[in-house]
């Protein structure tokens, strides 16, 4: 009697067979991608997903990518379609039908009423002899060499390479169409991901009378007064026309010292950094977070656009993850 495999040893197996499927989908992208994917991107209406069973639960996915990332998208059931769903459907959209067989009953049955409304017709199977590869437009070839279930029968490799094709064919298009961070962001609204990608640096910052800010020909001493009452761990200097001159920060205040530097005799333009990080008010909190922690700061100064010398405001990295951006 043979020894079962360990739970490991089969988990392994597994995620090394579904690696193996993926990584033979490379080999086979070739114009028929890039065919696709220019006829998704002339798609005047909605992409349509659709699949039966396992590949209906991938289409479902894959539809809900391709709308996230700027390509309006959703799952038709081929079943339903039968039965009144095929309204949904119009000659300015595509079809994209999955069908690791290539020969699902369902979708062939819609082939000759997409053929009659005009609508063109994608396919990813696993066979492009099939009935459904030859009726498309175009088939992406999603074969695999077998699936990861011992008994060869349960979809899991072939339905991983879908998922993968699927998301290929999403990336393609995100960059091809120029979506940004913010284009993502009107998909995704809420919790969490919605926060990261709506929030503006202008929605956080400290303003107004919260600004630590003092002129060139402040003293150290006071600087200090300025710094510890506002808790921002710096201050702004202001010069004499009101215009940002640098920032002044603990560290610097800690350097001063180390030098003995007369911090009641000595005017904070003598020890300003005029250099300085500065952002955008209309700049992300996400992206203003990556530039602290690229270099290593826990605060950025917020000028206006236009005008890069004309203080709105400080954005301090305890205000970004308060807001629940990180």
């Amino acid at each position: 009697m043979t020894d079962k495999p360990s739970h490991l040893e089969s988990a392994k197996r597994t995620i090394a067979i579904e690696a193996k499927a993926v990584s033979e989908l490379e080999k086979r992208l070739d114009n028929d991608f890039s065919q696709a994917c220019d006829l998704l991107l002339a798609c005047q209406g909605r992409i349509i997903v659709t699949g039966m069973g396992k590949s209906g639960h991938i289409a479902r996915k894959i539809a809900a990518t391709l709308a996230s990332t700027g390509s309006p998208a959703f799952f038709v059931h081929p079943g339903e379609a039968s039965h009144g769903d095929m309204g949904m459907i119009t000659a300015d959209d595509v079809v994209i039908a999955l069908s690791n067989s290539g020969n699902t009953a369902e979708l062939v049955t819609l082939l000759p009423l997409l053929k009659r409304l005009g609508t063109p017709l994608l396919s990813m199977t696993g066979d492009k002899h099939s009935t459904l590869a030859e009726a498309a437009a175009i088939n992406l070839d999603i074969s695999v060499d077998s699936e990861a279930c011992p008994l060869n029968l349960a979809p899991t490799s072939s339905t991983t390479a879908t998922l993968v094709m699927g998301d290929a064919l999403a990336i393609a298009l995100l960059e091809a169409r120029g979506f940004t961070a913010e284009d993502f962001a009107f998909s995704h609204p809420g919790g969490a991901l919605g926060r990261k990608l709506l929030l503006k640096v202008g929605d956080i910052m400290h303003s107004g009378e919260r600004i630590p800010k003092v002129s060139l020909e402040t003293k150290l001493s006071d600087a200090l007064l300025v710094m510890t009452s506002k808790g921002l761990g710096m201050t702004t200097v202001i010069d004499t026309e009101g215009q940002l001159a640098g920032v002044f920060t603990d560290g610097d205040l800690r350097r001063s010292l180390e030098d003995s530097i007369d911090i009641h005799n000595t005017v904070i333009g003598d020890r300003v950094r005029g250099q300085c990080k500065t952002v955008p008010a209309s700049m992300l909190a996400a992206e203003a977070l990556a530039i602290m922690e690229e270099y290593s700061i826990t605060a950025l100064v917020v000028v206006e656009h236009e005008n890069a010398d004309t203080l709105q405001g400080i954005v301090h990295l305890h205000d970004i993850l308060k807001a629940g951006v990180a």
